[in-house]
């Protein structure tokens, strides 16, 4: 950690690196605009398109909780409305699966009863097709928090 902000490898994400607190506004504008377009899949019943585009770019590469804050909502928005999740799972590429388990624990989390069923159902069946392999990496990286 360096004083007045730091840039640190991703070894998950090649040579993404993290962004200083002063881009977080750069930062929420994007996830707004994620999230505009998430809405609009779902409205067109396209939840798993949803779903992959609130996966896309996260978690966001900042430490700055206002943006893991606004793109947890956008990511919890598509969990919600997924209703089959093996037809979720199927239509889901594998490089998603280990985001996803930490957006299930960040929404466990929360204490919510629905969004903690919703987590558990997805949890289960993600655990079953991924393996333990998922939780372990998913627990153990410390750098990529959302």
């Amino acid at each position: 950690n360096f004083p007045g902000g730091w840039r640190e490898r991703d070894p998950m994400a090649g040579s993404a690196e993290f962004v200083e607190a002063d881009n977080a506004e750069a930062i929420i504008t994007r996830i707004e605009t994620k999230s505009r377009k998430i809405e609009s899949l779902l409205k067109q019943f396209k939840h798993v398109e949803a779903l992959k585009t609130a996966l896309e770019g996260s978690p966001p590469k900042t430490r700055d909780e206002r943006c893991k804050s606004a793109n947890w909502i956008v990511v919890h928005r598509a969990i919600m409305a997924i209703k089959d999740i093996d037809g979720m799972l199927n239509a889901l590429d594998v490089e998603y699966y280990d985001i996803l388990m930490k957006y299930l624990y960040r929404g466990l989390s929360t204490g919510d009863r629905p969004t903690c069923d919703q987590c558990l159902k997805i949890h289960e069946k993600l655990t079953e097709r991924a393996g333990l392999g998922c939780i372990l990496r998913c627990l153990t990286d410390t750098i990529n928090v959302v």
